[in-house]
């Protein structure tokens, strides 16, 4: 009698597993949007390649001007033929499937802002999730008496091969976890005696 009772209780815990599996199954969903570099390869590809763009050259290439300022901001001026897209909304669906058929089409997505700064974050989530079609305006906006005014911003190059310190920094870590420490440090423990009370009282 007890053996067919755990039996059934075993049958029943079984059933309930394979349904919370099924039902897993069933209702799990795959992430929209997912990177296609690691963040090695991501700095290892900036480091070799340009991904600046000067003003004058905006109007010659296959490109389109992207805004990532707010809407307000973009209202107030923006760059010619420029469109407004807010980097909080970079992922929404639409903005989306414009940037896959902007990439489809072989058309640069020239990214500008306030100040290079600002277009830093989008350029980097953009460029791990597969859109290498990218390219950075290095620009500073400012306003006098309400118009537009756009400055050339120098941004700093490095002088150093970072692809060469990334290889570097890796060999480091992987020699570090591999090779264990061979003369670890011995502790020496020095005892020292109690210096023995004078009796106290007497006669």
């Amino acid at each position: 009698m007890k053996e067919l009772e755990k039996t059934k209780r075993i049958s029943i815990v079984s059933i309930l597993f394979i349904l919370a599996v099924l039902i897993g199954l069933f209702t799990y969903k795959r992430p929209k949007n997912t990177y296609a570099f690691t963040t090695k390869s991501t700095l290892e590809k900036l480091s070799n390649d340009n991904y600046f763009i000067s003003l004058n050259d905006t109007s010659t290439q296959n490109n389109v001007l992207i805004d990532v300022r707010n809407a307000y901001e973009f209202e107030k001026g923006h760059l010619y033929n420029a469109i407004n897209i807010n980097t909080p909304d970079l992922l929404n669906d639409e903005n989306l499937e414009l940037l896959k058929e902007y990439k489809n089409t072989n058309i640069t997505v020239v990214l500008y802002g306030n100040n290079p700064q600002e277009i830093n974050l989008p350029f980097l989530l953009l460029y791990q999730l597969g859109y290498d079609n990218i390219k950075l305006l290095p620009i500073e906006i400012t306003y006098h008496q309400n118009k537009l005014i756009t400055k050339k911003y120098d941004v700093e190059t490095s002088k150093t091969n970072i692809k060469d310190f990334i290889n570097q920094s890796i060999k480091n870590a992987d020699s570090d976890a591999i090779i264990p420490n061979a003369n670890p440090i011995k502790k020496t423990i020095v005892v020292r005696q109690k210096k023995k009370k004078k009796a106290e009282g007497g006669c």
